[in-house]
């Protein structure tokens, strides 16, 4: 019996002459803004994708390497499908319930205002369709972003289903298309997910309204003192300083009191560990809200202190100032004489611009390191040095500046107009309460206890201790 020669050398072929991979094949119903970008953005992405329409030949114009067909036909095409069309459009699927049973149906849908339905849209879609899998994911997204692409500011994706799988091959689909995919859990969490492209700041909410509540009150407050009280009490009309004096007062006190607000909460924090001796009760829940809303306060506390750096650059092309300049000069030329220099103004008023321009560089620090663009390439140990001893070091700086603008004007009986203090002395109370207790948490026996505290060491309760004693 012979046996079969072997080839010595093996035939090889073109890399392109290879078959390749077979693409998957994904499907989308409805031929929309937001149908026509994901279509785009998953062809991108190495998908082929086929549109589902209610007139497969009048359209309107797709991505080029689409298809397009009838609702019955795309939906046999593929394994996963996705549905850009509005709940108000749901009912045609239940005729479509033998081709999409046991398939992946995501559910891109928004309402257009909360509560609008008794139930969520994925919710009431599972239900329309109960044996499919229904994925609620990529409403967050717009059609926008789907078709330029993931950037900082949209680059998650949210999804919530009851089928782990299903939950998986969308999940899969939204990586290749490069974003990042968070698990909300099941589909009970779709409310929550269809509710979250209707709010409007929600966490800037308390921070803008206590910014406009200080801004009111200490623009009323510094109208009565400065504009009405001239005009009754000495009939000048200074209505003009309305505009920027008015206004450049009332900008730095409400800087720097929602400055002082952002560190408050943490001393505060502070005192709730120290009294109870633990760092595993939960602060009140208003403690909560304040702490969670500390950045948006210190993002306005600057957009307030920008807004006076600015007004203090216009002053000396003011008309006013430039006329009170003007007339001070000739009347000492007319009355020859001359001012003698002060060194004590002059060191206060050195060290009043000093403490400000070091404030402000400092502010802007705190703001440039809190951008998720700049804060992600921190460390927790930089992040917290930025934003704990530089932001008292700012706070403190600010809170010098004011004193120096105010100076021994409290010791003047005029500084009190009808019996009222002025608006800098104000704004000094919560920062000044702030930097003093700061002070107290840093004395050696507070801070030590207060460390060790927070590293999980808890104070017993002499009571319970008693007990313990007595069973043993």
């Amino acid at each position: 019996m012979s046996k079969e020669e072997k080839p010595e050398s093996v035939p090889l072929c073109p890399l392109g002459a290879a078959a390749a991979p077979e693409q998957e094949l994904l499907c989308i119903f409805g031929t929309g803004d937001l149908g026509r970008s994901l279509g785009q953005r998953l062809l991108q992405s190495g998908y082929r994708v086929v549109h589902g329409s209610r007139r497969p030949h009048n359209c309107g114009p797709l991505p080029q390497g689409a298809q397009v067909m009838n609702h019955e036909a795309a939906a046999k095409s593929a394994s996963l499908v996705f549905l850009c069309i509005h709940r108000e459009n749901y009912d045609f699927l239940t005729n479509l319930a033998p081709q999409l049973n046991g398939k992946v149906l995501v559910d891109v849908s928004n309402n257009l205002k909360k509560n609008q339905y008794p139930e969520a849209n994925a919710e009431y879609l599972q239900r329309l369709i109960p044996g499919a899998h229904v994925v609620k994911a990529f409403n967050t997204l717009s059609a926008w972003a789907l078709q330029n692409g993931p950037s900082d500011a949209n680059r998650q994706v949210y999804l919530c289903g009851n089928s782990v799988e299903a939950k998986q091959a969308v999940a899969e689909t939204a990586t290749k298309l490069g974003f990042s995919v968070l698990d909300r859990g099941s589909l009970k969490a779709a409310r929550e997910l269809e509710d979250s492209p209707l709010l409007l700041f929600p966490e800037w909410r308390l921070p803008l309204r206590l910014a406009v509540c200080l801004t009111a009150f200490f623009f009323f407050y510094l109208l009565i003192r400065d504009i009405v009280y001239a005009y009754v009490d000495q009939g000048k009309n200074n209505s003009f300083r309305i505009m920027v004096s008015l206004a450049n007062k009332v900008f730095p006190i409400v800087s720097l009191i929602m400055l002082s607000l952002c560190y408050l909460p943490g001393v505060i924090a502070a005192i709730f560990q120290l009294y109870r001796g633990t760092k595993y009760r939960r602060f009140p829940d208003w403690l909560d809200r304040w702490m969670l809303c500390r950045k948006q306060l210190g993002l306005l506390a600057l957009g307030f202190a920008s807004l006076h750096v600015l007004y203090t650059l216009i002053i000396p092309i003011r008309y006013y100032v430039r006329f009170r300049i003007a007339a001070s000069t000739i009347s000492q030329i007319k009355e020859n004489r001359t001012s003698e220099f002060d060194i004590t103004s002059a060191w206060r008023g050195d060290s009043y611009y000093s403490m400000g321009i070091l404030g402000f560089c400092l502010f802007l620090l705190l703001g440039i390191s809190s951008l998720p663009s700049v804060s992600n390439a921190l460390s927790w140990r930089e992040f917290s040095f930025i934003q704990s001893k530089l932001g008292y070091l700012t706070l403190f700086f600010c809170t010098f500046h004011t004193y120096l603008y105010g100076w021994d004007r409290f010791l003047r009986p005029s500084t009190y107009k009808w019996y009222t203090p002025p608006g800098y002395m104000l704004s000094l109370v919560v920062p000044s309460v702030v930097l003093i207790f700061k002070l107290l948490l840093l004395v050696p026996c507070v801070d030590k206890t207060l460390t060790r505290i927070r590293q999980g060491w808890e104070r017993c309760d002499p009571e319970e201790d008693a007990k313990e004693s007595l069973l043993t």
